[in-house]
């Protein structure tokens, strides 16, 4: 472990590592409730299942609207105040599910979940670059996925606390909406005052290459990185799989057996499939010690291919386990494709994290997609995230190459 977090000098970065850590674990939270929500919104406010992806696209929609600007944020002011910012929305926003309570309407929440989805992209946005150089550059994509598991942790909790306090509520009870926010925007700020009276080192990427200097590879314009443009489509599609998955996850396990209810089916969530997300992404951390990293998310992303066809088809249990086994195949994808996306990229390193993060505005899309195409027969929607597989399989193979 310390091996990882050191940097070639010696110095142990295992603090600010642990710090960066535990964020990843907050917007972990935020998103497993989002699960919940889109099945709640469904029965709170008459919504058909394209309208209730609406859950998604205001979370996600945000991480294209603000990852440009949260890169030139961090570029400007750093990382450690990228952070304090990210943490103080993600505060505002979580509070702001409170008043809207009130109104007994779909809107205010969904303007509430775009304000967190502004602070998690902050977040994501410092966190990613900061946890892949907090160390040695050979062992980034290993570090990545350790700190990413904790963000399975929070997948994890995060239907199983929606699934008592939101699908356990009386019907139509709004406020049930609040207590997980309220808590989450607790924590939220108290982890922020551990940053602020915490020293972190400022990790600078390379500078920029003397006038004549011709063996710098990044002092190359940034959009002529193949594999970085790449990654940017290959996040996009991978988040748009991933969203569309986890929000139809309750639906398609009710649809398949007809007697499970919608606390069962979030325990369902929690236990078979997060719990499996989690797993993936520690156990990937080790596994990529072994294997290439564009190796292992071919893999990955092959098997995940297989699993979508027989999650269409519908095959009683055996479609049950396959959708629950995609949940630790594509684990390990978002931090890899990361990784691979921002590899030697040099000064350009924080641009094009934010370029990468703001594919995860796919996740807004995809849910109303599927909800679209499943609307009458859930299963068919999931054709959507098969062909998102079969575009990352390509990158593992031929895109990632520099």
């Amino acid at each position: 472990m310390k091996s990882i977090v050191s940097s070639p000098s010696g110095k142990s970065f295992l603090l600010p590592f642990i710090l960066v850590t535990s964020l990843f674990l907050m917007w972990g939270l935020a998103h497993g409730l989002l699960d919940v929500l889109n099945k709640h919104f469904q029965d709170a406010f008459t919504m058909t299942k394209a309208q209730s992806g609406l859950v998604q696209f205001s979370t996600y929609i945000a991480y294209g609207l603000m990852s440009i600007p949260a890169g030139l944020f961090m570029k400007r002011f750093g990382y450690k105040t990228g952070i304090l910012a990210g943490l103080a929305l993600y505060a505002m926003g979580a509070f702001s599910f409170l008043p809207a309570a009130y109104l007994h309407s779909a809107n205010p929440f969904l303007i509430a979940l775009f304000i967190v989805a502004c602070g998690l992209c902050m977040l994501e946005t410092a966190a990613n670059p900061y946890s892949t150089v907090l160390g040695p550059p050979e062992s980034a994509a290993q570090r990545i996925n350790l700190s990413q598991s904790f963000n399975g942790l929070g997948w994890v909790l995060g239907p199983l606390i929606g699934g008592q306090l939101i699908l356990g509520a009386p019907e139509g009870d709004t406020m049930a909406l609040t207590q997980p926010y309220i808590i989450l925007g607790a924590g939220t700020l108290l982890i922020a005052a551990f940053f602020l009276f915490t020293k972190l080192p400022e990790v600078k990427e390379e500078s920029a290459p003397a006038p004549g200097n011709t063996i710098a590879a990044n002092a190359k314009p940034i959009w002529s990185h193949k594999h970085f443009i790449l990654a940017i489509l290959a996040q996009f599609l991978y988040c748009a799989a991933q969203t569309g998955i986890f929000s139809f996850f309750i639906n398609y396990v009710m649809e398949l057996d007809s007697a499970i209810t919608k606390l069962q089916a979030s325990q369902f969530l929690a236990y078979g499939g997060m719990l499996l997300f989690m797993v993936g992404r520690l156990s990937g951390s080790f596994i990529m010690a072994k294997f290439a990293a564009n190796k292992l998310l071919l893999f990955y992303a092959s098997v995940c291919s297989l699993l979508m066809v027989l999650v269409i088809l519908q095959l009683g249990q055996v479609s049950l386990y396959a959708l629950y086994l995609t949940f630790f195949f594509m684990s390990i994808m978002f931090p890899t494709i990361f990784a691979l996306g921002v590899a030697r990229m040099g000064i350009h390193t924080k641009k094009a994290s934010s370029f990468i993060v703001m594919g995860v505005s796919g996740g807004a899309f995809a849910p109303m997609l599927m909800g679209y195409i499943g609307e009458a027969n859930m299963a068919t929607g999931f054709i959507v995230p098969l062909i998102c597989f079969l575009y990352i399989s390509f990158y593992g193979s031929k895109g990632y190459k520099m």
